[in-house]
């Protein structure tokens, strides 16, 4: 009896590289996961996923993996997710976010796919009223929003026409070890470890009293699996994510209360969304999403992975596409 395929893109990223130890340690499953490794360590992969290596957007390698792998299921989690850096890369945003996604469900109609999870993002609902709620009119207040929205869009106009089915998950501040650190474009507890090992404050954006919840990585894991099997999952559109709030102010100080020190520092404020954390009753209905590990043991957890990771190159970009307005912290 042939296992169920079940293909992983952005398998080394954070959620993908966790998720794909979860399938294989736990199910039958066979696992197959596609990276350009322009976020993700080839580390993080697990040695029994068939993995493939290339740019989502580029060339045809895609229609070869899904004509030779032939998966059931798909879970398209890659994503350049630097929310705060996409107004100052819109084409770099849309192209890797959007276009990517495009072609993604592209095969996803043609090769028959019987499900597609897609990871969309909290930033869809913009500036809100928390606790976001599924059924709230997006609002988007960034490209990288803008590029999510789309693509849930588009994949729901797929399930219309094309009867592709599909669940689309919209993540709130995964954390934990695997996540990249190094770029300073994104994940505010990652950017603050590398920062604190390499001698520096710790950067908050305005005033630190803009709140978000956190949810660590293990929590999300069997939840996401449910969303590609379960019948009751089947064009839903769900949250998932940590049950409770911190401002950012909080988050820092519980993290200098593991590392047992460091130093803050207050920087000019960012366009984004003062106050964003989400309702999370829908996924413990539907994917028994349980919020089992504080903040604390989290970061107390990530911790204890990165003062043991290499000291990788941090990614800098050297020129951006709209240079107006862009902040003194990134010049």
């Amino acid at each position: 009896m042939n296992k169920k395929s079940i293909l992983i893109t952005g398998v080394a990223g954070l959620i993908g590289s966790k998720f794909a130890d979860w399938i294989l340690e736990n199910t039958n499953h066979k696992v197959v996961g596609i990276d350009d490794l322009s976020g993700g360590y080839i580390s993080n992969i697990h040695k029994d996923v068939d993995f493939y290596k290339f740019d989502l957007v580029e060339g045809d390698q895609l229609n070869h993996v899904f004509r030779k792998e032939s998966p059931d299921i798909v879970y398209h989690m890659a994503a350049y997710a630097a929310e705060g850096l996409s107004p100052f890369m819109r084409t770099f945003n849309y192209k890797n976010n959007l276009i990517s996604t495009a072609k993604i469900v592209n095969c996803c109609i043609n090769y028959n796919v019987k499900r597609l999870v897609f990871t969309s993002t909290m930033a869809v609902y913009g500036e809100g009223k928390p606790p976001f709620n599924e059924k709230d009119q997006p609002s988007p207040l960034d490209p990288y929003g803008v590029a999510k929205y789309a693509c849930e869009m588009d994949i729901k106009i797929a399930g219309l026409q094309h009867g592709l089915d599909w669940c689309i998950v919209r993540p709130h501040n995964v954390y934990g070890p695997n996540q990249n650190i190094w770029d300073k474009y994104r994940n505010v507890l990652g950017i603050w470890m590398c920062q604190h090992m390499n001698d520096e404050s710790m950067t908050i954006f305005g005033d630190g009293e803009q709140t978000r919840a956190f949810s660590y990585i293990d929590d999300c894991l069997e939840p996401l699996y449910k969303a590609g099997v379960q019948s009751n999952c089947s064009r839903e559109i769900i949250n998932l994510g940590g049950t409770k709030f911190y401002t950012i102010d909080e988050a820092n100080k519980i993290l200098r209360e593991v590392i047992g020190g460091g130093e803050k520092i207050y920087k000019e404020g960012r366009h984004e969304a003062k106050y964003a954390h989400s309702t999370w009753d829908k996924s413990v209905f539907f994917l028994g999403y349980k919020n089992e590990t504080s903040l604390y043991d989290g970061l107390k957890q990530m911790w204890e992975w990165a003062q043991e990771q290499p000291n990788n190159q941090r990614k800098f970009w050297e020129s951006y596409e709209v240079e107006k307005g862009i902040y003194e912290y990134w010049k």
